[in-house]
């Protein structure tokens, strides 16, 4: 068995994911790093800013904070950040890593909390 640089308890829906024994489910490299993208955006409260923004250009503004913040992650190469407004409930980042490649990570903007 191969150790991974990145290992994280697996995080679904708020809750800590178990396996059919049940142990905690485990994620490594990529899956890691796109979780902890997720949670720090989650933790930073610019989701939540983001929910009570209606200005259009005042999102726009909450968005490149965001994307200046998921770049102090130093796994991750800067510039390659993009976040994609898919509609009001859910954003999508997809970034580079130095070592594994494409990321992506999903947020749910209705729970602020998926």
């Amino acid at each position: 068995m191969t150790l991974q640089k990145y290992s994280d308890l697996f995080i679904d829906q708020g809750a800590l994911a178990l396996d059919a024994l049940p142990q905690p489910e485990l994620i490594n490299t990529r899956a890691s790093i796109a979780q902890d993208v997720k949670h720090m955006l989650l933790e930073s409260g610019l989701v939540t800013k983001l929910l009570a923004q209606r200005s259009p250009a005042l999102r726009n503004d909450v968005y490149t904070e965001m994307e200046l913040l998921i770049e102090t992650d130093t796994r991750l190469k800067p510039g390659t950040i993009e976040i994609d407004a898919r509609n009001e409930q859910q954003i999508l980042i997809t970034a580079i890593t130095y070592e594994f490649g494409n990321i992506t990570a999903e947020v749910q903007l209705n729970a602020a909390n998926s």
